[in-house]
């Protein structure tokens, strides 16, 4: 059991912390203000960011204090948002959202994934017809290690999560969200996730 906070209560923070209480961890959620946020990650282990991409730098970087120590799950992508509100263009290119908040947190552990998929799916992984990939990126063993129990109690097999190395292996899975809107505007909001064929 750990103690968690989740950064967010919108879709993708609601339904995190639903399907990791049902695991039976113990868990905290937090909107977006700094003080109720502040609160949350200060008793937690380990902390997700849950709030939207573009703002998150900003709001976690305030939180430097009270993340000092924790590992930090980044499970946001930072772009632009098109005129249909979907995503255009990413906030960090030739860089990302993860390794812009390992730099500004140097004593917080980021570890990046779950941001290649549509939500529904980081809980419930077996519901899509083939299997799908979480990928990791982070530069903490330990905390990757920890991360990677908590998909496991969030229905991820073993054989579909790929650890790709360090945190800026982050630029090529916060890069994938390009595809996204057009996945969406093809075939429109129906879960889906990327995965490595092998």
């Amino acid at each position: 059991m750990n103690k968690i906070a989740v950064l967010g209560n919108g879709r993708v923070g609601g339904n995190l912390a639903a399907a990791l209480t049902r695991a039976g961890h113990q868990v905290t959620v937090a909107d977006r203000t700094r003080g109720a946020a502040a609160d949350a990650a200060r008793t937690a282990r380990i902390v997700i960011n849950a709030t939207p991409g573009a703002g998150s730098l900003e709001r976690l970087a305030a939180l430097r204090a009270e993340l000092r120590g924790k590992i930090l799950v980044d499970v946001s992508n930072a772009t632009t948002d098109g005129p249909d509100g979907l995503p255009a263009d990413l906030l960090y290119p030739g860089s990302s959202l993860a390794e812009q908040l390992q730099e500004a947190l140097p004593e917080t552990r980021v570890v990046k994934t779950l941001n290649t998929m549509l939500f529904p799916v980081m809980t419930a992984p077996a519901t899509l017809t083939q299997p799908p990939t979480a990928f990791l990126s982070g530069e903490d063993p330990l905390a990757k290690q920890a991360v990677h129990e908590l998909l496991t109690d969030l229905g991820w097999r073993k054989e579909w999560i790929t650890d790709l190395g360090g945190i800026q292996t982050a630029r090529a899975t916060e890069a994938a969200i390009l595809f996204v809107p057009h996945v969406i505007r093809s075939s429109g909001f129906v879960p889906f996730a990327l995965s490595i064929a092998r």
